[in-house]
């Protein structure tokens, strides 16, 4: 069933009520994150468990979206950061949500807003190929598995910025480990999209590199010759909205 929480009008996928902001004090755990809302400090929600790029969050303004559970101890989740300088009137979104990142891409899906993509008819969720449960069936045909990777951001950070020394990455991405998944899980005209998600204007994916850097190459020519997909696509993330920025297909970029 569609989320009925979120509703498309006019080319725009509208959050129920708009997002409140505040500023970040620190991030206590995994789990939550302290936040300056209008002189009080709340826990909020985190809504990712990793790393978000090598920031630190400290002082950094932020979108929350209340809770609509009663029971839950966290009455706000925090949706999105920003890095712009102090006092910028409109700063630019990053969406920190990963599970919300799915619900937008259902919407884009079934208001058809991935046209260069995919066009649309049914849509299923959860659906198994293989040994992968994926996010989407499209038309019964086409499987769709959204990832939304937040510990390499994009983005240009200035000196008001904190940062940490990001760690060795010394194992095979699990993103690149479910394309060879879907890879061999294929069968006859069947298609198979890993749809990288950015809730903010992302120049182009980038796969950091590691200690096993032939090997993912490798692993991610085989699938794409099996004939997995590679697509990007951008959301542009306010305090009222969320919009398809752009989206484009990576294939050729990733088996050169």
């Amino acid at each position: 069933m569609p989320d009925n929480s979120l509703h498309v009008r006019d080319g725009a996928i509208y959050f129920p009520e708009p997002l409140t902001q505040a500023v970040i004090v620190r991030r206590r755990n995994r789990f939550v994150i302290d936040v300056d809302l209008d002189g009080v400090v709340i826990g909020c929600h985190c809504p990712t468990t990793g790393r978000i790029g090598t920031l630190v969050l400290d002082g950094l303004p932020c979108l929350l979206s209340p809770s609509r559970s009663s029971t839950r101890a966290t009455p706000y989740t925090v949706e999105a950061i920003s890095v712009d300088p102090p006092g910028t009137r409109a700063p630019a979104w990053i969406g920190i949500n990963q599970n919300a990142a799915n619900r937008f891409v259902e919407q884009a899906l079934t208001h058809h807003m991935l046209p260069t993509m995919i066009t649309a008819g049914t849509l299923r969720r959860e659906q198994v190929l293989g040994h992968a449960r994926l996010d989407f069936l499209i038309n019964d045909t086409t499987y769709i598995e959204v990832k939304t990777p937040l510990d390499n951001l994009q983005v240009t950070l200035g000196s008001h910025v904190q940062t940490r020394p990001r760690p060795p990455l010394d194992s095979t991405d699990r993103l690149v480990r479910h394309i060879g998944e879907l890879g061999d899980s294929l069968a006859a005209h069947q298609r198979a999209i890993l749809l990288i998600c950015f809730l903010y204007d992302n120049p182009g994916f980038q796969v950091q590199p590691s200690r096993h850097h032939a090997t993912v190459k490798a692993q991610v020519s085989q699938a794409i010759q099996q004939g997995v997909e590679i697509w990007q696509v951008n959301f542009h993330l306010d305090n009222t909205s969320v919009r398809v920025f752009n989206h484009h297909e990576l294939t050729r970029q990733f088996s050169a």
